[in-house]
């Protein structure tokens, strides 16, 4: 019985092409709305949690913010990342930071690339291998020693093929020995910046190139992930006194649990797709009227035929099942157009945006089942008033 009604269902759709198209299209634009919404919220969360992830395990990391005292953004230092391997319990290590934009040249080639000033403790604390080479030295990072490392795409742009190691690359008046290639990275926005970077000790960054002391930030390395909200109150405490803050006063630094960004950037991005999926059922529910409307009408231009059926001998729950997988049927094939539009979309959006594209099997189902209960709740009134037709009044109906 129910694979007839479905079969009739398909007939009568089809008998009235256009008229279909136009009823499914609210089901459509509502189903490939949250389709194609929550399927580019979960690509960009994942990349972002990923991106996240790639900063490190168990690591806090420590910018400078604006001092609203001097009016002006003051720098770390050196220091503050000695003190804080000292005296705060539960940090392994300490790795300071400073990047800057430079130009350099090397085997006829300029490039214009990130020149980080950092110690060995940051490659071990963000992973970064060496492919080729060594990394630096204990005295290299005591005596300011001109040795670097370069990321894949500069080891490319500035020797091509050829190999790096021992010769030397130039920006002005300073030159450093290329001891080491790190690994390629690949597309990450967190991460993809080293292989266009040159790395070299902070001491020779410092010394040689700029010629000062600041420090753009403080990578923390945790010895046991439990520790790591004592370890953020302890550095905030250490910072503080190193920054001269006064009780009551705004700190003029912040310091960042890596994995409390991951859990902001997965709520950030779920409650961004659940706000606009919101939205987008709001043209499901125009849909699920559109399906009642053009029921009842059919209802109404049908009515001669369910005064035969019925004079015939079906009973009125057949002719109440035979409207509602009607209704059904229409507003599941709005859902499967619009679930195949959404992820059409979603897959362009996510090329465009260059993130990976992640589909999530639950928004295929909520794709499906959504539009089915749509055409239960909106197609059982039309239904119900079928089976309820006088068969006398229907068969006299013109």
């Amino acid at each position: 019985m129910f694979f007839e009604c479905v079969r009739m269902a398909v007939r009568e759709l089809r008998a009235n092409v256009l008229r279909t198209v136009l009823t499914t299209l609210g089901i459509v634009i509502g189903v490939s709305a949250v389709v194609s919404v929550v399927t580019v919220m979960q690509s960009v969360s994942g990349q972002i949690v990923e991106d996240v992830s790639r900063l490190g395990q168990n690591i806090v990391l420590v910018h400078p913010k604006r001092d609203k005292r001097v009016g002006r953004t003051l720098p770390l230092e050196i220091g503050d990342g000695e003190v804080i391997a000292r005296d705060v319990q539960g940090v392994a290590s300490v790795a300071p930071v400073v990047v800057d934009m430079f130009s350099f040249s090397a085997n006829g080639n300029d490039v214009e690339v990130a020149v980080f000033g950092t110690t060995n403790d940051y490659l071990a604390l963000r992973t970064w291998k060496t492919v080729a080479g060594r990394s630096f030295l204990a005295s290299e990072e005591a005596a300011a020693g001109a040795a670097c490392l370069l990321g894949d795409t500069t080891r490319r742009d500035l020797f091509g093929l050829q190999n790096p190691l021992g010769a030397t690359v130039r920006s002005g008046r300073f030159t450093c020995r290329v001891v080491g290639v790190l690994a390629k990275k690949g597309n990450s926005s967190f991460t993809a910046e080293i292989d266009q970077a040159i790395l070299m000790p902070i001491s020779t960054y410092h010394r040689r190139l700029v010629g000062h002391n600041n420090v753009d930030m403080l990578f923390v390395g945790v010895s046991n992930a439990t520790g790591t909200s004592r370890v953020v109150n302890g550095v905030s405490k250490v910072m503080r006194e190193r920054r001269n803050v006064m009780e009551g006063e705004p700190d003029s630094f912040r310091v960042t649990d890596v994995r409390e960004a991951v859990k902001s950037a997965e709520s950030i991005a779920a409650n961004l797709a659940f706000g606009v999926a919101g939205l987008a059922a709001i043209s499901l529910a125009v849909g699920g009227i559109g399906i009642m409307n053009i029921m009842l009408v059919s209802v109404t231009e049908r009515t001669r035929e369910i005064g035969i059926r019925l004079a015939v001998g079906a009973r009125e729950p057949e002719i109440l099942m035979q409207f509602l997988v009607e209704a059904v049927v229409l507003s599941v094939a709005g859902g499967l157009a619009g679930i195949a539009l959404g992820l059409g979309v979603s897959g362009a959006l996510a090329a465009g945006i260059g993130i990976p594209f992640r589909i999530n099997p639950e928004v295929l189902v909520l794709g499906f089942a959504v539009p089915a209960a749509i055409g239960v709740a909106f197609g059982f009134f039309p239904a119900l008033r079928a089976s309820r037709l006088d068969p006398i009044v229907a068969l006299r109906y013109e």
